[in-house]
């Protein structure tokens, strides 16, 4: 048995030690918005804040989660949708078949809190998460627009251009 401060709230799952956080989340749980992909946390599919940091939890071993940790998923960001990321995410129609969208989320809402204002190279660093139908640019102008950094306007000019100037 294990405890977790999951989204706000404490919570214990029937799991050994060994049991990674994903698994925890999703089939102990329910929280099945943070995704399986690869299971070697190089997809980023998987991706939960682990007391603010993003974190790939297909990895992540319970025993290695304090009962004090905060853990966050996406159905705990915001659960009305109203994160900037996710607003800015919706406004750009930003996924596709949407698999990989909520490990994106979660790793720009982090970037985020720590690079308000990231250029596109801190963008390229932190977003290291996979999409296979390639909405790269749209996740890069997301993000410039959640942090406030462009308007609707420049990024339909990025979103047209993407390699042109800095919007």
């Amino acid at each position: 048995m294990a405890q977790l401060q999951v989204n706000g709230k404490t919570v214990e799952v029937d799991a050994d030690g060994d049991t990674p956080l994903l698994w925890a989340l999703r089939e102990q749980l329910g929280l099945t918005g943070t995704k399986y992909g690869c299971g070697l946390a190089q997809c980023g599919a998987c991706t939960v804040h682990l007391n603010g940091e993003a974190v790939r939890s297909c990895v992540r071993p319970l025993s290695t989660v304090a009962p004090t940790d905060r853990i966050t998923t996406i159905e705990g960001l915001s659960p009305d949708a109203s994160h900037p990321v996710q607003k800015a995410w919706a406004t750009l129609d930003v996924p596709q078949c949407g698999f990989c969208q909520s490990g994106m989320i979660m790793a720009a809402a982090a970037l985020l809190k720590d690079k308000p204002k990231p250029t596109d190279a801190d963008i390229d660093t932190a977003m290291t998460n996979i999409c296979r139908c390639g909405t790269y640019n749209r996740v890069r102008a997301a993000i410039h627009l959640a942090a406030g950094q462009v308007n609707r306007k420049a990024i339909a000019i990025r979103l047209l251009d993407p390699n042109g100037s800095e919007a």
